[in-house]
């Protein structure tokens, strides 16, 4: 019988079924999570009900955050957790994802916990499935309105918390908006503690109410008994559900909260890239448990916080890096100046962390004069800090090479040309000479320096301008015209950046006119009035850099000019040379040098004909009568050639070689300067 029983019997032969087609049938997907290698695998079906392509998964479970919003994920995450925790050999939740479309699909998923021989959760294995058909009957819609209402409340408290943190822009900024009393009401708890993790401690930041504190917790190690501590070496949330649950597992905590009559505390492990940066606490007086939304609230605020924190902290690491590049290609001091008070303010935008090209700069030049530079390279961000800190040197370096302005921002706009950039900068050069007060400035692109009177009256120098530097020479136009201005004693000269004056939606003459009112109010010593234009800055907030130099000629110690002379000397024209004698002689005996008139024609008369005889083209003699520390009589000899002259001794027959020693011998003091691609040889007598 058994034998023909069993002969009588035709069974396919992949009977039984395997279990995959059994699922797929079933619209059901099958999942395999390695907790330990952190890969979450999916067989096809479950592809199909997460609405995915196999192509758009990398088997990590982060991963399907492109399906399932966060507050979602927070709740399922917190079931999972809290199976593994209490030992559960398996769960099941109910959660919403969200399709390719936009719209929402319920899905159900179960899962089992594979544990090794000492109990500790290694794998996961389970089923997914689409859940919205089940919950199509009206026991459903219940639940399903139930859950809308939880998801709802929960995103109303991450929404209103993540909005006030989004305009954080520093830990303390963080931690303000959290320990502000409707902060505190807003996560509904009594009081709040938090603390940064800090080389293995744990450093207390925040507590409120401010009669919170716990005191010894203000710095704690993360392997002492503490909640903080304890959610920072688990990475796992710790929701304490009544008081006597706190005073068992942590004695030495409890007794110091009596007074606050907690009922229940959350505390939750501050994460970010992986890693614990913090840990907050919420402690309630009004409840006792929390539910599963509850819970998935408290985890995604843990969420939301932690990454508010990383970002504060990148911007404030990347805003120290930022100003201090700024800083460093900024002059470290500015050199004090023989007949002037100078004054430099640089500010740094107030929003962002970017920074920007904006510099200043003050180069000392022979002869009692100085170069004043304000410019501003397009951008913000270190790109930007980098070329000017280039520019800047290499236009200081033309300047003192002793190239006349011009020369010098169309050198500088070839510079920048060159340059591997995209970059063009605008820039304001004035060169003082401070023994005659006469400016000559020259401007790329920048907006007009402002210049006040010794009276308070203040107004705008209007100075004929080129492009910007390398957009010049980009378009071939390097003229940059000069503009002669008077800076009397007492009168100061002031260069900015339109940080100071331009505002979004404002028209720049406006706030021309508004900053000219302000410095003819303001005082007048340098340093104060730059204190004051740099408050108004601050106050007005904006976007962009200030940078900002002052420059006063001063009233008693300035030198000031008896006179100034100047002849064209060109080869082969004796009356041009009988010409410049006359001058000086004239001159010398007009401003009461009688004693050493003959001294200074002879010098004067040995360094042009040096000019004339040793170089090729004209020499340029000028003559200055200044006056301060001491009357002094300057003499200029400049020519086109950059051979520096030598002093040599003559020969018994010789006929020259005793010029240079005549000038050593007569004059109190003389050398040689840098003038562009020629030079000047200079000397000054004393004269009562």
């Amino acid at each position: 019988m058994a034998d023909r029983g069993a002969g009588a019997l035709s069974l396919p032969e992949d009977w039984p079924a395997h279990p995959d087609p059994i699922l797929a049938l079933n619209h059901m997907g099958s999942f395999d999570w390695d907790l330990d290698a952190g890969l979450f695998h999916m067989d096809a079906q479950a592809f199909e009900v997460f609405d995915l392509l196999p192509e758009e998964y990398d088997g990590r479970p982060e991963s399907l955050s492109q399906r399932v919003p966060p507050p979602e994920a927070a709740r399922l995450d917190s079931v999972v957790a809290r199976a593994i925790k209490d030992g559960s050999e398996n769960y099941g939740a109910y959660f919403r994802i969200r399709c390719r479309d936009g719209t929402p699909r319920w899905t159900h998923t179960q899962g089992y916990i594979r544990r090794d021989g000492s109990g500790r959760p290694r794998r996961v294995v389970g089923i997914v499935r689409d859940a919205t058909q089940e919950l199509a009957d009206s026991a459903a819609r219940s639940l399903r309105a139930a859950q809308d209402e939880a998801f709802r409340q929960q995103t109303n408290i991450v929404q209103v918390v993540s909005a006030a943190l989004a305009h954080a822009r520093s830990v303390q900024d963080v931690i303000d908006i959290l320990k502000d009393t409707h902060g505190i009401e807003n996560l509904g708890a009594a009081s709040l503690v938090m603390g940064l993790v800090e080389a293995g401690r744990i450093r207390l930041v925040a507590e409120g109410p401010a009669d919170s504190f716990v005191p010894g917790t203000r710095v704690t190690r993360t392997d002492e008994p503490y909640p903080m501590s304890e959610v920072v070496r688990t990475l796992v949330p710790r929701f304490i559900e009544s008081a006597e649950e706190f005073a068992d597992h942590y004695p030495i905590l409890w007794p110091h909260l009596t007074d606050l009559h907690i009922t229940s505390a959350a505390y939750l492990p501050l994460i970010a890239q992986a890693r614990p940066i913090g840990a907050m606490g919420l402690l309630y007086d009004d409840r006792r448990g929390f539910s599963d939304e509850e819970r998935a609230v408290l985890v995604a605020l843990g969420s939301t916080i932690g990454q508010s924190l990383m970002r504060a902290m990148l911007y404030e690491q990347d805003k120290d890096v930022a100003q201090g590049l700024q800083q460093a290609m900024l002059p470290r001091t500015i050199p004090s100046v023989r007949g002037a008070d100078v004054a430099v303010r640089y500010r740094s935008a107030a929003v962002g962390r970017d920074i920007g090209g904006d510099w200043y700069d003050l180069i000392p030049l022979p002869g009692g004069r100085v170069g004043a530079v304000i410019g501003d390279v397009q951008g913000h961000d270190t790109h930007a800090a980098a070329v000017m800190g280039q520019l800047r040197i290499v236009l200081r370096a033309y300047a003192a090479e002793g190239h006349p302005p011009a020369t010098v921002m169309a050198r500088a706009s070839v510079f920048l040309h060159e340059l591997d950039t995209d970059r063009f900068a605008t820039c304001l050069y004035a060169e003082a000479d401070l023994s005659t007060g006469v400016v000559q400035a020259v401007r790329a692109g920048h907006i007009d320096p402002l210049l006040r009177d010794a009276d308070g009256t203040c107004r705008r120098v209007p100075v004929p301008g080129g492009l910007p530097l390398g957009l010049s020479a980009d378009f071939g136009r390097l003229e940059y015209p000069v503009c002669t201005l008077e800076l009397d004693p007492g009168h100061t000269l002031l260069l900015c950046t339109d940080g100071l004056v331009e505002r979004p939606g404002a028209d720049l003459d406006d706030g021309m006119r508004g900053l000219t009112d302000l410095i003819a109010d303001g005082p007048d010593d340098v340093r104060a009035l730059a204190d004051l234009l740099i408050r108004m800055a601050e106050r007005q907030g904006g976007e962009d850099d200030v940078a900002l130099l002052l420059l006063r000629r001063r009233v008693p110690e300035a030198p000031r000019a008896g006179g100034r002379l100047q002849q064209h000397v060109a080869p082969g024209d004796p009356e041009a040379l009988t010409q410049a004698r006359h001058m000086i002689r004239a001159a010398v005996r007009s401003w009461g040098a009688h004693d050493r008139a003959d001294e200074v024609e002879l010098v004067a008369d040995e360094l042009i004909t040096n000019a004339l005889m040793h170089t090729e083209g004209a020499a340029i003699v000028t003559l200055r009568a200044l006056e301060g520390a001491g009357r002094r009589l300057r003499i200029e000899v400049e020519d086109a050639s950059s051979a520096l002259p030598r002093r040599r001794e003559a020969g018994e027959d010789g006929v020259s070689g005793r010029g240079l020693l005549l000038v050593d011998r007569f004059a109190d003091v003389w050398g040689v300067e840098a003038r562009g691609g020629g030079k000047a040889v200079w000397c000054e007598f004393q004269v009562p």
